[in-house]
């Protein structure tokens, strides 16, 4: 009888493709599935998965590890989660090509748009590239706990190609535009999984600065998707508000980016699709938008959070409803015994309510004076709660003022305590328009953002979330059948964008799996650790349920707990169309 590396026995295979979960064993040799149902044969390593569900690795397709890559072998909190495959470079935040000169204008953008402290980015960014190939050289060099692939972002080819015109956001002339086609089909074609640009308002420098990508012509967006179209392959990403999109009426941005995948050969197109309550039936708009574009051949898919794309506050995060206030800034790098002593002081507490929140980057201002819709986050995590138990609920019942409950509650558990926001996809208070989204055929199940916002988000356990709340404990309305759930985080993600080799339980695929005690699986509250560079700190999130996590055969997570494997390596795609002919291949088979 042969003998494997490792042997997983007995447990609930489900598989990623949708299909009924069934009994089984699996077979790993090397980096390698080698066969599925009752193996005969032995294994180096056996593992009993008795009562525990056996999935592939999940793929994560929205995050930000460009710079936490180039200094951490954990890709934490998304790494906890279950999540074997990341894709980083989304949104036009990027760390390559860029000049040494232009390090700093870098930093800047980053900072503000991805909330990584200048600190930490100088401490821990080697900056050892100049081009987006010396970029992929270098990360190919790492090891990581889970596998990482790049796409190349707008915002640093535009500095690199146009340097502090790009920052002053000018128009770029026709030989620019040639130039970044060149440097997309460049970065195409030494593997990486697509382009990313980004229009919105909410991305901004430190000094408040939109960002430089943001205000770019539609010129040179197409500039971008040729550059897809020279180099053979790769996804179009990008950030986009649709503003202009009333209520039944088809949106001019929309339209750009259906000239978008026109002008890149058809390329794959993703944007980031939630429910805004200054455009509450916007969404609803998008998908039958895209229903439209993939009918006519224009494949075109919204990303979706299976929950709010939500805050964090505290007085251990980077902001809450009163940083933004003089009072509390004076306060701010106090040691937080020190604040909370502060903070009691009833003189103190009178002061600061009786102040505004006032800051150079009005999307934090706005945020600020949201505070009524948030409420205590909870352990577990609860992010599905009624209105009555936001501030503004809690305050009303109460009968006191909400911005002083609010400042109470920030003093709990010894200034500890968490509060969340959630910012979009809760305009009633409940998730019902995140099944309709996330459940739509031209959507993907995304976002998790991990790798950035080390301070105001931790979006990376949304895998958790699907499984626990969505599959197993959700009331207030629809769930999700396992097999969907786990085809959401695996397969489907995998071919959007052009994984061919994982996704799926098969024999033949890449040995990254999970097994997972669902009974068990649980998602605690977030918690503050100081681990970046330069002593700098950030929110995570674990999880509770995550038996073992397996990455290219070699088990990196046991109980949550790493194993010290290091299998994790930068993943290049080449050619994506020969790589989306292979997956056809092995559905066919």
């Amino acid at each position: 009888m042969p003998v494997h590396d490792l042997v997983i026995r007995g447990g609930t295979i489900v598989d990623g493709g949708g299909g009924e979960p069934r009994i089984g064993d699996v077979a790993i040799d090397g980096r390698t599935i080698v066969a599925i149902g009752t193996i005969e044969g032995r294994g180096r390593e056996e593992i009993d998965a008795t009562g525990l569900i056996v999935t592939p690795g999940f793929v994560d397709v929205h995050t930000h590890y460009d710079c936490q890559i180039t200094w951490d072998e954990r890709l934490m909190p998304t790494s906890h989660h279950g999540v074997t495959t990341v894709v980083m470079g989304n949104c036009a935040i990027g760390i390559a090509p860029c000049r040494p000169e232009d390090h700093d204008l870098l930093v800047t953008v980053i900072e503000g748009v991805e909330d990584i402290p200048e600190a930490v980015l100088t401490a821990g960014v080697p900056w050892k590239w100049e081009t987006f190939p010396e970029y992929m050289d270098f990360i190919e060099g790492r090891h990581a706990d889970i596998d990482f692939a790049a796409m190349i972002a707008h915002a640093p080819i535009r500095v690199y190609v146009m340097g502090e015109r790009a920052a002053r956001r000018e128009l770029s002339t026709q030989a620019e535009q040639a130039r970044m086609t060149q440097l997309v089909a460049e970065a195409i074609r030494c593997g990486a999984v697509g382009v990313s640009s980004s229009r919105t308002s909410a991305h901004r420098t430190t000094g408040g600065d939109l960002a430089p990508a943001e205000t770019s012509t539609e010129a040179e967006l197409m500039a971008l998707a040729r550059g897809l179209k020279d180099g053979g392959g790769g996804v179009f990403e990008i950030n986009i508000e649709f503003a202009d999109a009333d209520e039944g009426e088809e949106s001019a941005d929309y339209n750009l980016l259906r000239r978008a995948v026109k002008a890149s050969g058809g390329r794959p197109a993703y944007f980031l699709l939630m429910e805004f309550a200054r455009q509450p039936t916007l969404w609803r708009t998008l998908l039958e938008l895209n229903a439209q574009a993939n009918a006519e051949g224009l494949p075109i898919k919204g990303e979706v959070m299976p929950r709010a794309n939500g805050v964090l506050w505290g007085l251990t995060a980077s902001h809450h409803p009163f940083s933004l206030n003089p009072s509390y800034r004076a306060i701010a790098d106090l040691p937080l015994a020190a604040k909370v002593a502060k903070m009691r002081d009833p003189a103190f507490k009178a002061k600061l309510l009786a102040e505004a929140p006032a800051h150079r980057n009005p999307v934090l201002v706005v945020m600020a004076k949201m505070f009524e819709q948030a409420y205590a986050l909870g352990d577990p995590a609860d992010y599905e709660q009624p209105r009555e138990r936001s501030i503004g609920g809690r305050a009303e019942a109460l009968g006191v003022d909400p911005a002083g409950l609010a400042y109470d509650m920030l003093l709990e558990d010894e200034g500890k305590a968490m509060l969340y926001l959630p910012s979009t996809n809760y305009l009633h208070a409940n998730y019902d328009c995140v099944h309709e989204m996330m459940t739509h055929p031209d959507s993907l199940v995304s976002l998790g953002d991990g790798g950035a916002h080390y301070g105001m988000i931790c979006d990376a356990s949304y895998s958790t979330y699907l499984l626990t709340h969505w599959v197993r404990d959700r009331t207030r309305g629809p769930r999700v059948t396992l097999p969907w759930a786990i085809e959401a985080l695996t397969s489907k993600p995998a071919k959007a964008f052009g994984f061919a080799d994982r996704g799926l339980l098969a024999p033949g695929m890449k040995a990254d799996l999970n097994l997972i005690d669902m009974e068990r699986l649980t998602l605690p509250g977030p918690e503050v650790v100081s681990d970046l560079p330069g002593g700098g700190s950030r929110t995570i999130q674990r999880a509770k349920g995550y038996v073992a996590t397996i990455v290219s055969g070699e088990i990196t997570y046991r109980e949550g707990a790493p194993t010290g494997a290091l299998p994790g390596r930068l993943v290049r795609i080449n050619q994506q169309d020969r790589v989306m002919e292979k997956v056809a291949e092995l559905e066919r088979a």
